[in-house]
């Protein structure tokens, strides 16, 4: 399979470069969504659903005699200028591919030609999902997200069990990252407002500052983490915003933070909302008030025990084992999470780092992939969806 997968290696850059150029944000990927359509139906022998969850697309290889699995990849951008000085960079301004989602459509793509091919040749029995997903990067106001909306839509139904890689700009090429458990964290956001009555910068004696305030709620916040929570409970409180004011002589009435929550378990979750609320409320103390508004989002995200040791096997047997990380475990969100929650699932970390002495990090305007891993992530999945369909399954 990685033999064969290598022999498209051609293809999946021309591909990952297109989506490349050409990024879209969340359900907005409707130039992706048709490149991804019409690439399915050029390789034939696949059912192709478009408008799923608004902008998805499932196709589907296969019938019904059998059992089925689910490969997904995200198609979705983030609203971030590219920095990089590459024949594909961004086309769009202010909208860039710095997470992946380009390469986890081309890879995916790859493997449904591998699989065409092995249907034909194999005749093998049941069904594999193609899962083109919008919308990873942010969730709706009424917490809809891509992969909430494909689900409501009905591209979860009747699935046996669901896989996903998602690369990984820091780790080599030919490494895959796999463990049992929590692979993502739980993903809150919060907005909250400080307030007072503001006033003359010359006469702050007969005004009530926020700015003031902000400074021991902010202490309070960060203390959340370090003297709140149970030291071996994992939990992050950040602060990614703070506004205030607008004149060098006006005290502002009110200061805004915004901030992200993260965790595991929903008692540390929990935990943290409660802190959120006395950590404000010192403002209070000082003669202050303020509002929250917390935005619940992604729920942890769990790789089941049983898939995600079945595709360490498969790692093993297709990379060596020397190639597998184990003790691979963040803070970042995924919606994955979701579908995880609608059948056993798992989702692997590809290695993809671009070893050029520039840090390539997730979510930057360098963020950039060794197109090597391209291949190998195809025939992973690929690979997986013919030994489930053989029988040699987890479940």
């Amino acid at each position: 399979m990685l033999e064969r997968a290598r022999a498209l290696q051609d293809e999946l850059i021309r591909l990952r470069r297109d989506i490349h150029a050409h990024p879209e944000l969340g359900f907005e990927e409707r130039r992706t969504a048709a490149l991804v359509a019409d690439t399915l139906q050029e390789i034939g022998g696949i059912r192709v659903q478009t408008g799923v969850g608004r902008t998805g697309v499932v196709g589907e290889l296969g019938d019904e005699d059998g059992p089925t699995i689910a490969i997904r990849a995200d198609m979705d951008a983030l609203p971030i200028e590219e920095a990089n000085d590459a024949p594909y960079r961004s086309t769009n301004p202010s909208v860039m591919h710095a997470c992946g989602h380009d390469a986890h459509t081309a890879m995916l793509l790859g493997a449904a030609h591998l699989l065409r091919e092995r249907f034909a040749a194999e005749g093998l029995r049941g069904r594999v999902r193609f899962l083109f997903q919008p919308s990873e990067e942010r969730w709706e106001e009424d917490g809809t997200s891509g992969a909430t909306a494909m689900i409501a839509d009905g591209a979860l139904r009747g699935v046996d069990a669901v896989i996903a890689l998602h690369v990984d700009s820091l780790a080599p090429v030919g490494t895959v990252a796999v463990r049992s458990g929590y692979v993502s964290a739980a993903v809150d956001t919060f907005h909250a407002w400080i307030t007072g009555t503001g006033g003359h910068g010359a006469y702050p004696h007969t005004a009530t500052d926020p700015t003031f305030m902000a400074i021991p709620v902010l202490t309070a916040l960060h203390g959340i983490r370090a003297r709140r929570l149970h030291p071996m409970a994992p939990g992050v409180v950040s602060v990614g915003a703070l506004h205030a004011g607008n004149a060098p002589n006006v005290i502002p009435s009110e200061v805004y933070l915004n901030g992200t929550i993260r965790s595991f378990s929903e008692e540390v979750r929990a935990q943290i909302h409660t802190e959120l609320e006395q950590a404000l409320a010192v403002a209070r103390a000082l003669g202050g008030d303020y509002r929250l508004r917390l935005d619940r989002g992604y729920p942890a995200g769990w790789n089941d025990e049983r898939v995600a040791g079945w595709m360490d096997g498969i790692a093993q047997e297709l990379l060596g084992p020397d190639a597998i990380q184990r003790d691979k475990q963040g803070m970042a969100g995924e919606d994955f999470a979701y579908m995880c929650r609608e059948a056993p699932g798992a989702m692997i970390g590809l290695g993809a780092m671009l070893d050029d002495g520039v840090h390539r990090g997730h979510h930057t305007p360098y963020f950039d992939i060794d197109e090597r891993c391209l291949p190998i992530g195809a025939a992973l999945v690929a690979e997986a969806a013919v030994r489930f369909l053989k029988g040699d399954r987890p479940l």
